[in-house]
Parts: structure tokens; C-alpha cells; sequence
């Protein structure tokens, strides 16, 4: 489980953005429900291959506000947009590998701006919340930016042992170590968040915005 707050896209007008059809007259609604035979992981296939349509079907300005839900860099987002359309999931997963590895210094620096420290859920013992929000603040004071890391394949009742373990290990690091580390957590985090971002845009919420407007143009 990838730890990440996703942010689903906000305010104004992306409904003169988003056609109701993707190039070549596919349909963009809802996807189709299951048939008879398909199994759970050919229905994941077609919710994810529903969902980059309508990614690929995006504006460029549309499509960049939406990406900046994954990784913060507006490099980043334009790189990713502008090599639309995507064939694939595994095609849009390289693309956004590439785009990473190509932030520059000042990128990296207004991508790790954007985000916020992972955190516990409430269900989660108060000293191990407790003990995660002094770590987040030190490591803030030491390296002047959120802490990040993705956790996918972690069961969740492991995530209080794996943040705390991961941040006090990586508090030891020089500044250069740690942010190349960093670099690499946005990264595998931003492939998380991008399958998110494609399931997110064929749920009601984001069909929702699309509709009412709720993806703002990146400024």
C-alpha cells in the first residue's frame, strides 16, 4: 500500500476540457460492468485502461493539473502530458520513470514542496502518533522539507514500524544522500498516485469534477 494522501484535482473549469469521447469516437463514461467469464484482474485491466483514456483524452492544461496530483513538479506534469497519448499503463508508468529521473535540482526542491508527511490512521496507538510527528518534525528541521516514502507492499499493521524505522534510519544520512533517496521515493510514489489518478477519474467523484468543474488549469 502506497502511503500517500491523494488529493482528487480542485476548482475551476475542466468541464471545456474533457471531451465525452476519447480520439476515435471511444466512449469515456462509466467503464462496462463485468461479463460473464472475466476475472477480477481482467476487470482491473479494463477499469485502468478506461481510466488512461480518459487521461489520454485530457487538455494539455487539464492533464497537467491533474499529474501535479502525483508528483508536485510542473516539469514533471508537462513532460508527462505532452507525451500523450498512452498506449498502456506500463507505457505511462516509463514516461513518468523518465520524467523523474530528469528533475533538476530546483524541480526535486518544488516537488518535495508540495508534499506533506505520511501519517497514521486514527485507529493507529496514540504513542506511535505521537512518536511519528516529533520524527517528522526533526527530520523537517535537518533537512527542510516533508519526509516521503512509499510503502507499497506493506500490509497496513505494518506501517507505524516501517515509517518510524525508515525515518529515523534515513536521519543519519548527509543531505545529498538523503535527498537522492528522496528523489527516488517521489518516483515510485508518483507511479502509485498515477494508478490512483486513472481509477479516480472513471469513479463518480471523478466523473463529478469533470462535470462540475472541479480541475483547476496549472497557472
Amino acid at each position: 500500500m502506497a502511503v500517500h494522501r491523494y488529493r482528487a484535482p480542485r476548482s475551476p473549469p475542466l468541464s471545456s476540457h474533457l471531451p465525452a469521447q476519447a480520439p476515435g469516437g471511444t466512449s469515456l463514461g462509466a467503464p462496462p460492468g463485468r461479463s460473464l467469464g472475466q476475472t477480477p484482474a481482467e476487470r482491473s485491466a479494463l477499469v485502468h485502461d478506461h481510466g488512461l483514456a480518459r487521461l489520454n483524452a485530457l487538455s494539455a492544461e487539464a492533464a497537467e493539473a491533474v499529474l501535479m496530483q502525483c508528483c508536485g513538479s510542473r516539469r514533471w506534469a508537462h513532460r508527462v502530458a505532452a507525451h500523450r497519448p498512452y498506449p498502456d499503463s506500463g507505457a505511462l508508468r516509463a514516461a513518468a520513470d523518465e520524467a523523474s529521473y530528469d528533475l533538476g535540482g530546483a524541480d526535486l526542491a518544488e516537488a518535495l514542496a508540495a508534499e506533506f508527511p505520511p501519517e497514521l490512521g486514527h485507529g493507529a496507538p496514540y504513542a506511535a502518533r505521537l512518536a511519528l510527528d516529533a520524527a517528522h518534525a526533526e527530520y523537517e528541521r535537518t533537512f527542510g522539507h516533508a519526509f516521503v516514502v512509499c510503502l507499497d507492499g506493506h500490509p497496513p499493521e505494518e506501517r507505524a514500524d516501517q515509517l518510524l524505522g525508515a525515518i529515523r534510519r534515513r536521519m543519519g544520512l548527509d543531505p545529498e544522500e538523503e535527498r537522492a533517496i528522496s528523489a527516488d521515493e517521489l518516483r515510485r510514489l508518483a507511479r502509485s498516485r498515477l494508478a490512483d489518478l486513472t481509477d479516480w477519474l472513471i469513479s463518480p467523484d471523478g466523473v463529478g469534477a469533470a462535470e462540475t468543474g472541479l480541475f483547476a488549469p496549472v497557472g
